[in-house]
């Protein structure tokens, strides 16, 4: 079964939401494609405790405040309510359960192939599902001969499943530093990195730091092509987490040399038992069902320009992290980015 739009978008999270909304305020038909039950993206998996770093106030999507007191910073399963909420205010074919596995392209249209034998067809296209399908697992040194058990951030969702563990959180960043100290209340933790934790202050002469990216600017300047990629590993924090570390719960260490059995033996040869190795490595951009047409690279990294392909004419992507600006890839952000994108599909696909 086949069915013509004007646009497809791929991937129902608030990147795809807002895609959404911006293509059809310019009155193009619309197929919003969702692997998941329902358009709320990846948030549903991510860890039960998971808080976002920007308060509701700089936390919407286009067209609709976040709800509630605008200085509090809302949990997880608020932002699937919010996102929940979003969805049933677009105009616009939302397609649920479908996991697109291939895209095609005759020169003119966009094919996008789901596994359920549906296919839907438009002459444009905007990818964007994030990067939560496509975690960046580095190989270990001596991961092979370790017994403990590996996984990654994207796994984790409760402090208690690792009672009495002990525990490594590899990783620098918001992740890494939240999930190991909420687990070092339940368990012993190391957070391992290669470089140490740069924390940066979540209120500025008591103000959120959005506030100052906003009031000043930063957050919508068009820099992303000269930002370091992969991002910076920065750590927003009111002092919760810097007080934490130095109390050493956790212990911030630098990356062990070696893992054997169930042991890490770290770089002044001390050993340490190991029971669980939790990754909070990030992700990349989940787009291989782009790969038959060539749109992206050996890496699996999109070929584009702040988002607008330079390899397929009508295809754009969405949510990269640092596509365009500061907030690409966050809620308060990526409303602006689809505006943009949505202009430049109108206009340049056909």
């Amino acid at each position: 079964m086949s069915t013509d739009y004007d646009a497809l978008v791929i991937g129902g999270g608030q990147s795809g939401l807002a895609a959404t909304h911006h293509l059809r305020r310019r009155g193009l038909s619309v197929a919003l494609i969702e692997a998941g039950a329902e358009p709320v993206g990846s948030w549903p998996h991510y860890y039960d405790s998971l808080t976002l770093f920007s308060p509701a106030r700089y936390s919407s999507l286009p067209g609709l405040p976040f709800p509630g007191d605008p200085e509090r910073y809302p949990h997880r399963d608020e932002v699937i309510d919010y996102l929940r909420h979003y969805a049933k205010t677009l105009d616009a074919e939302i397609h649920t359960s479908q996991y697109v596995d291939t895209v095609t392209h005759d020169g003119h249209t966009f094919t996008a192939h789901s596994d359920t034998g549906t296919s839907y067809t438009a002459p444009r296209l905007i990818a964007a599902t994030g990067g939560f399908g496509s975690p960046h697992i580095p190989t270990l040194p001596g991961q092979d001969a370790f017994t403990g058990k590996i996984l990654h951030a994207r796994q984790y969702r409760t402090p208690t499943e690792y009672m009495g563990q002990n525990v490594i959180v590899v990783g620098a960043g918001n992740s890494a530093v939240q999930i190991a100290a909420e687990l070092a209340e339940h368990a012993t933790v190391t957070l391992a990195s290669r470089s140490p934790v740069k924390f940066v202050p979540q209120r500025p002469v008591g103000r959120d730091m959005h506030f100052w990216f906003a009031i000043t600017g930063l957050d919508t300047l068009p820099i992303g092509h000269l930002l370091p990629h992969p991002p910076t590993a920065l750590v927003f924090d009111t002092g919760r987490y810097k007080s934490a570390l130095a109390a050493r719960q956790p212990e911030a260490r630098s990356m062990f040399t070696t893992l054997e059995a169930n042991t890490a033996i770290w770089a002044n040869n001390t050993v340490t038992d190991v029971d669980t190795i939790i990754l909070a490595t990030g992700y990349t951009p989940h787009l291989n069902y782009l790969n038959h047409i060539g749109a992206v690279t050996d890496a699996g990294r999109p070929r584009h320009k702040k988002g607008l392909s330079t390899t397929h004419r009508g295809l754009g992507y969405l949510g990269l992290e640092w596509q365009r600006s500061l907030s690409s890839a966050s809620l308060r952000g990526v409303g602006r980015d689809a505006r943009r994108l949505a202009r430049q599909l109108h206009n340049r696909a056909g």
